[in-house]
């Protein structure tokens, strides 16, 4: 059974992102010229077999060029469009944890790794996040070393430090 993929560019302050959206929600976000977009591409593909990619929007990618607007101009502050996360079941509970974590603030890794339940996993957790194709949606940029440090965000600090000055800058 084949899975279309429906796939978009969209504009941002930061530099263009590329969406990728099944018919059930957003599947990858993220930066293209993040180092790591072309290894989440190929990993996201493998982990849907017989799925093909379509050049054409979508409604739900649509969507998700207008919540990112409303995002960047700071009148949004939680996403409201079906996201579809492919990862391990791991992954998947740390990602759960970070959209627990609130716009504008920040937590550490052991923060994080505390509020999964699991706090010696503090590496795991560090991990599951660098394989999150979803960054801003689900957002690891929200957590730093235990020292403050702007650390471990895959398209570079220099846009983790302007997300979270544009979520300090906007909230309430």
């Amino acid at each position: 059974m084949s899975t279309e993929l429906f796939c978009q560019p969209i504009a941002s302050p930061l530099g263009e992102l590329f969406g990728i959206a099944s018919t059930q929600g957003i599947v990858l976000c993220d930066f293209v010229d993040s180092p790591h977009f072309e290894r989440e591409m190929k990993g996201l593909l493998r982990h849907l077999p017989g799925s093909r990619l379509i050049g054409q929007s979508h409604p739900l990618l649509e969507r998700l060029a207008t919540e990112l607007h409303e995002y960047f101009t700071g009148e949004r502050q939680r996403f409201t469009v079906p996201l579809q996360p492919i990862g391990t079941p791991f992954q998947l509970e740390v990602w759960a944890v970070l959209q627990r974590i609130p716009y504008g603030t920040t937590c550490t890794y052991g923060d994080e790794a505390r509020m999964l339940g699991r706090p010696s996993a503090v590496r795991a957790v560090a991990g599951a996040n660098g394989r999150n194709r979803l960054p801003i949606l689900i957002p690891c940029h929200r957590v730093v070393g235990a020292d403050g440090s702007l650390t471990g965000y895959s398209s570079g600090t220099d846009r983790k430090s302007a997300l979270l000055r544009l979520e300090q800058r906007h909230t309430l």
